[in-house]
């Protein structure tokens, strides 16, 4: 028997099938069962959201040799053949291929006659607004006043074209967009009875892709269980649809939030080896920092919407709102520059930039708690003491920048004796400024003159506003004027960010080695073939 695709297989055969248009199923059933049935029924709506379905069922509903009822028997010949497309009393016109008022008047002609085999003769007509002004003229008079054994059905996915006189003897349903939710458990119940391994975050991937089409979301799903050759993986997904995973977007903002330029670059050329839509990708950080405020404030409407909280919990933890606030319009502002731009790469890199440039004048001082607790406002400072926060909820994540002001460390008594690791501490820095100055190492200090060395790698993270705010911080720390000197190095210093860097990698490769080693993890793997899922240990 030849393959049968999921969009016909899977396709509704009665109400409580239908997925996402319950208020239009529920005022048909209740039609149904009171009698109150009119002569011509319209459906609107995008394509794939069960317009034609819809059409289909009320017909069984009609004709069923039970009687009207919102629940067909299905096994009835009418049903059957109904369901199987050659029931002779259900009459199918693509009016899109039937535009002339010569083919309306032949239609229309036949609807005298009573019907053949069923209890009405049911005139499906799909994508009616194609019809020209001379089919409409010709269909309304009938349209109006049809034979009581007769019902039409219109469907269409765009009722501005139709003439109002038109819509004034119909009775109108509007099918709205299924919720990606909805699509999504719909998919997963679908993968289940196929017996089709998948990864919740690849149905998430097809939802989001579909667009408020069912119809799409079963035709992509069939598409991807052909790529993934039996297996529904979100990294395949990404591959096959085109688009820039989720993943790679979240690394590219927590490297923005961390301030680590060349981090950013270096996803960026990354990304471009994908040769992607760059419309779309900025589309698609739009929509992550619309995620990540609301992980901040309302982190529940994102596990209601099937979002991973944990997976952005990071990012959010480590950047103000001000900063999400201030990405957004320069992501929204350079989605919209994008056409003026010869190279839309860097009409990307330039938007990157800008958040890296640009920070809002308090948004460093308190950063907003993890995603997985409901976000505390934050408060400008009072004179007054502050009230306690309740038990239940947790105190506000600070800074290190913040954690120093508030507690410093001795000063060293001979400062210009001491390291680097040890001066820069003291500076007050934030921002862009602390960034640049945790890539470069002290080389000298002399006669009012601090030299530093930064690798010509991190270049970019140079510029007036930042030497002049180090320069001051400097001034300050040593308590007399100063002068600074950047010396360029093609090797890179071992400068305290490189050092934080191999701690961390460091810390990284314990936290690995100490869960490979872990009994438990080796019962699991040993008895339930369990798997490590690379990328998804962080130390503690």
């Amino acid at each position: 028997m030849s393959y049968q695709v999921l969009a016909r297989k899977w396709r509704p055969y009665r109400f409580n099938e239908i997925v996402g248009q319950d208020h239009v199923v529920r005022a048909m059933s209740n039609a149904l069962d009171q009698q109150r049935l009119h002569h011509a029924y319209l459906f609107t709506g995008t394509r794939g959201v069960g317009k034609t379905t819809l059409a289909r069922i009320l017909a069984k509903c009609l004709n069923c040799e039970q009687g009207v009822t919102s629940e067909p028997c299905g096994e009835c010949s009418a049903c059957r053949e109904i369901a199987e497309g050659r029931f002779v009393d259900l009459i199918e016109v693509d009016a899109a291929s039937r535009t002339r008022v010569d083919d309306t008047r032949e239609l229309l002609d036949n609807v005298q006659y009573a019907p053949t085999q069923g209890r009405y003769k049911v005139y499906l007509i799909d994508e009616v607004h194609m019809l020209s002004t001379h089919s409409f003229n010709a269909l309304l008079k009938t349209l109006e006043e049809p034979p009581p054994h007769i019902k039409f059905l219109l469907a269409t996915t765009d009722p501005q074209k139709l003439p109002v006189t038109v819509l004034s003897r119909c009775l109108q349903f509007n099918l709205k967009r299924v919720p990606e939710d909805r699509i999504s458990g719909h998919l997963e119940k679908v993968l289940k009875a196929e017996n089709v391994e998948f990864e919740t975050a690849a149905i998430r991937h097809l939802a989001h892709a579909a667009d408020g089409s069912l119809r799409d979301a079963l035709s992509l799903l069939d598409q991807a269980i052909a790529f993934g050759n039996g297996v529904v993986k979100d990294d395949e997904i990404g591959q096959m649809l085109g688009s820039v995973s989720r993943q790679h977007l979240q690394k590219m903002l927590q490297a923005v939030a961390q301030g680590d330029a060349a981090e950013v670059m270096t996803l960026v050329d990354a990304l471009a080896e994908m040769a992607p839509d760059y419309d779309q990708v900025l589309a698609g950080i739009i929509t992550l920092l619309h995620d990540l405020a609301l992980a901040q404030h309302i982190p529940d409407s994102l596990a209601l919407r099937g979002v991973d909280v944990e997976a952005i919990s990071e990012i959010a933890r480590i950047t103000t709102p001000e900063d999400i606030q201030l990405y957004y319009e320069i992501a929204v502002r350079a989605r919209r520059d994008l056409p003026l731009i010869p190279d839309q790469r860097n009409g990307l890199e330039m938007a990157l930039l800008r958040m890296l440039a640009f920070r809002p004048a308090d948004g460093e001082a308190v950063k907003p708690q993890a995603a997985a607790t409901p976000a505390v406002p934050q408060q400008k400072p009072q004179t007054t003491a502050p009230v306690p926060a309740p038990a239940a909820v947790e105190k506000p994540v600070v800074d290190a920048s913040a954690s120093a002001a508030s507690a410093p460390r001795p000063v060293p008594a001979n400062p210009a004796a001491a390291s680097w690791d040890e001066i820069l501490p003291h500076l007050g820095l934030t921002g862009m400024t602390k960034m640049f100055a945790s890539h470069c190492t002290l080389q000298d200090v002399s006669d009012g003159v601090v030299l530093l060395a930064l690798s010509q790698r991190h270049d970019s993270l140079k510029n007036d506003s930042v030497t002049a705010k180090l320069e001051k911080a400097l001034s300050e720390y040593f308590n007399k004027p100063v002068k600074l000197k950047i010396l360029l190095t093609e090797e890179d210093p071992d400068s305290p960010a490189a050092k934080e860097k191999r701690e961390n990698e460091q810390r990284q490769l314990e936290a690995e080695a100490a869960i490979a080693s872990d009994p438990v993890v080796e019962q699991l793997k040993e008895n339930l073939g369990a798997e490590v899922v690379p990328g998804s240990i962080k130390p503690i």
